[in-house]
């Protein structure tokens, strides 16, 4: 084995430019596959630090309402205990209500506001949160007792003890008790909240009504049950509980509701698939999509392939400089087994050198590819990346060294000695193949960078049917109290602000989310779930929303507090007579029949309010202003008009700072996952191609090469450089337009696929492929003519010399 290494050693100090272009390559492979490997370790353990995590799983509410699809990760507040009473395999269930967040007191201190949850006294039995103080089963079984993090006790309390500490929130009289301290919820899991509160004694938790969806649901199943099982008995609940409740809002049953062609009931989602399947609506956090795992896990793959076929290629193709010293070693009595071992010693030895060069790439990497993907991936010098890091080195070797061992090792002695070798159809057949391999990932994923980016710019420059230039927010306006319409009489007289609107609802960024039951009046058979907004007279004009008939609200008409506007969408979903303006309606308010009737004064034009990922669906706006201030503004001086805002700000002392933002930013915010994992992929792409490359160039060399002497006679029969390049380049032009062929349909495929999560999306165009198809022919004659030119200018007389 010594001797082995040695002469690998050797060879790989003779050929230096190959060595080079093999250690690139792999580096690069192993860094790029082992970064992706480290990304998708961590999008798949979400969640799986909990014990229980393959038993637990998650209530979601769907619906089909005269065609409007619900699909809520929140559910009705009864459920919980109607699923553990109906059903024995449920072992346990417990709650979650989202309460956003709001400032802290205590002692007489003011701390910024901290992410809150009401939640079941047995939510700690269920996921595992470490303990630090208190005990999990008992922490949250009184009202008003609070279980807060580590960092929050020691920010609140100090070195003091914090059990028994009462705590107050700023926007609220009680007193919380604290009673438990824990460790940080980890990173992978999909909520993270700092403040969980006990929902013991809360009104809404315990109420009845199956009509109002906002609490977070899960179930622990006896272990080894299958959930689908559990789902397929859900009717019968929603039939025995839900049903009653129907009929008295809607004057129907359900079976008469469903004949109208409706459906409602729930689904089970496993608690790991929530972090990369979550496409309800109103998700505690924004999740992430199986499908990019899927792409980088083949990326990496490829990428791994790609640097191990440059080195098959390069091993193969040089296969005539190593075939005299086969033949010496064979007659000197070594045997097939002994030659494949010292060849992957030779691929061995290649991947380890690799492997350190990757370690490096990997540390100076990661940072960047954590900028790029949010994540906080690292590797360091802990036992286990190390080891995964070392196994997918001995991997590499194996895979890259394997096919060249046997090749070369089975090399004829006799023809070898006597110089007979000649690079036989197989094996050509192989390496143009690899090659045609090579370029087709490297152009699927040009094909698949275009597009994307054309997807991203599409959603930028798309009309959305509001203006969202030159538009701020200001969140936290709600903190002036009354001093808010103060606040917008004032900016209103500034000349530089064009409008401003009172509204916590947004088309863009956090917002407020509401859902309505209403029905055109008299029928009750088109009853439908809908958006609501609760807006003022200001807020269509400022957000340059355009009617498409009748008006807007007005402070002339007192009538206007029991009048509505709705969107095309919703007017052509209750099929409204006419333009729809002055029909009827109805607003079911909760369970007990408790209805509003409203009249239609105006329909506006659809506009986008929810992402591209959704098509527009029925909206309706009634005039009830609410906490948010959104200001259109009209100048180049934003920096000037921002100070004097803040100046204004404080001098209504509301100890919240001056916030705000740009709508077109909150808008470009929806889209952060595309555009990121469209960043990734470029980058992805560029490597992948610089790999191939590498390859290629290694392939030109070694075949100008091993043409010397036939390039030597053309050119003394006449052949010009051009002609002598042409000839060169041709075989490996043939061999990327083959992989085109082969690359199109693929990527049409792939990137077709990706663009149905769009509900507005572009079309993929031919000359996408042209110009996939025009960059690897570039990068293929700028690769190759060097090699080429080289050749062709060298001076025939040394080439066709023999000694």
């Amino acid at each position: 084995m010594k001797n082995y290494f040695k002469t690998a050693w050797r060879n790989l100090l003779k050929n230096k430019a190959f060595s080079i272009i093999n250690l690139l390559g792999l580096s690069t492979g192993i860094s790029v596959c082992f970064i992706i490997m480290l990304f998708v370790q961590d999008e798949l353990s979400y969640d799986g630090f909990n014990t229980k995590a393959d038993q637990i799983v998650r209530v979601l509410f769907k619906a089909s309402i005269n065609s409007g699809k619900i699909n809520e990760a929140s559910v009705m507040p009864p459920t919980a205990a109607a699923i553990k009473n109906d059903y024995p395999e449920v072992t346990a269930v417990t709650r979650l209500r989202n309460t956003g967040g709001s400032k802290i007191l205590y002692n007489g201190k003011k701390y910024n506001k901290e992410l809150f949850a009401f939640v079941d006294p047995n939510f700690f039995q269920v996921f595992t949160v470490p303990f630090l103080k208190g005990d999990a089963a008992s922490a949250l079984l009184e009202p008003n007792t609070i279980v807060i993090t580590q960092m929050l006790a020691h920010k609140y309390f100090g070195d003091e003890e914090p059990i028994g500490k009462t705590i107050q929130f700023s926007n609220g009289n009680t007193l919380y008790k604290v009673t438990g301290v824990i460790e940080a919820i980890p990173s992978n899991a999909h909520f993270h909240f700092n403040m969980f509160g006990s929902m013991t004694g809360d009104s809404e938790a315990a109420s009845d009504s199956w009509m109002t969806s906002n609490f977070f649901t899960y179930l622990v199943l006896q272990d080894g049950y299958d959930y689908k099982n559990l789902e397929a008995k859900l009717p019968a609940m929603v039939e025995k509980y839900m049903g009653p409740q129907i009929a008295r809002s809607m004057g129907m049953s359900l079976t008469q509701f469903r004949t109208k062609g409706n459906s409602l009931g729930f689904a089970l989602q496993p608690l790991k698939d929530i972090h990369l399947h979550a496409d309800s609506t109103a998700e505690l956090e924004p999740g992430s999509d199986i499908k990019y795992v899927y792409i980088f896990s083949a990326i990496a793959i490829f990428m791994l392939l790609i640097a191990c076929i440059n080195f098959i290629n390069l091993s193969t193709a040089g296969a005539s400089k190593r075939a005299k010293e086969v033949g010496v070693r064979k007659v000197m009595g070594s045997g097939q087994f002994e030659l494949i071992k010292q060849f992957l010693a030779e691929s061995f030895l290649l991947s380890f050198i690799a492997l350190l060069f990757s370690y490096v790439m990997i540390q100076l990497a990661l940072p960047v590819f954590n900028d790029l993907s949010g994540k906080n991936l690292h590797i360091g010098y802990s036992f286990q990346p190390m080891l995964q890091l070392l196994i997918l080195g001995i991997t590499v070797g194996l895979l890259a060294g394997i096919y060249p061992a046997f090749f070369l090792s089975s090399f004829n002695p006799i023809a070898t000695l006597k110089g007979r070798l000649s690079a036989s159809t197989k094996s050509l057949g192989l390496r143009s193949g690899l090659v045609v391999f090579q370029f087709f990932i490297s152009i699927s994923l040009i094909v698949g960078t275009i597009i994307v980016y054309q997807q991203m710019n599409y959603i930028q420059s798309k009309k959305l049917g509001y203006s969202k230039e030159q538009l701020l927010v200001l969140p936290n306006s709600w903190a002036l109290g009354k001093n808010e319409t103060v606040f917008k009489e004032n900016l209103l007289k500034d000349s530089r602000v064009v409008n401003v609107t009172i509204s916590a609802y947004k088309p863009a960024g956090p917002s407020n989310n509401n859902n309505s039951l209403v029905y055109p009046e008299g029928k009750e058979n088109q009853i439908m779930k809908i958006v609501r907004y609760d807006v003022d007279e200001q807020y269509i004009p400022t957000l340059g929303i355009t009617m498409a008939a009748g008006r807007n609200f007005s402070t002339d008409f007192s009538t206007d507090s029991s009048a509505v506007i709705i969107n095309e969408a919703a007017a052509k979903a209750f099929e409204l007579k006419g333009d729809g303006v002055g029909e009827k309606i109805v607003w079911m308010k909760d369970n007990d029949a408790n209805k509003a009737t409203y009249t239609v004064i105006g329909v506006v034009k659809d506009f986008h309010f929810r992402s591209l990922h959704e098509t527009i669906t029925p909206l309706l706006m009634t005039l009830n202003p609410q906490w948010g201030l959104m200001v259109k503004v009209k100048t180049a001086d934003i920096a000037g008009l921002l100070v004097s805002m803040k100046q204004q700000w404080i001098n209504y002392n509301t100890d919240e700072p001056f916030e705000y933002a740009f709508m077109d930013e909150l808008y470009n915010k929806t889209y952060v996952a595309e555009q990121k994992s469209g960043r990734i992929l470029s980058i992805f792409a560029v490597l992948t191609v610089f790999v191939a490359c590498l390859g290629l160039f290694g392939l030109a060399t070694y075949t100008a090469e091993q043409r010397t002497k036939e390039i030597g006679i053309r050119k003394v029969l006449g052949a010009t450089v051009t002609q002598v390049s042409n000839m060169l380049s041709r075989e490996f032009l043939k061999l990327v337009l083959i992989a085109c062929i082969i690359a199109f349909p693929v990527a049409w495929w792939a990137m077709h696929t990706w663009l149905q999560s769009f509900a507005y999306r572009i079309s993929i165009s031919w000359w996408v492929f042209v110009l996939a198809a025009f960059a690897a022919i570039v990068l293929t004659l700028f690769t190759v003519s060097y090699q080429a030119i080289k050749a062709a200018l060298m001076n025939p007389m040394k080439s066709l010399k023999s000694e």
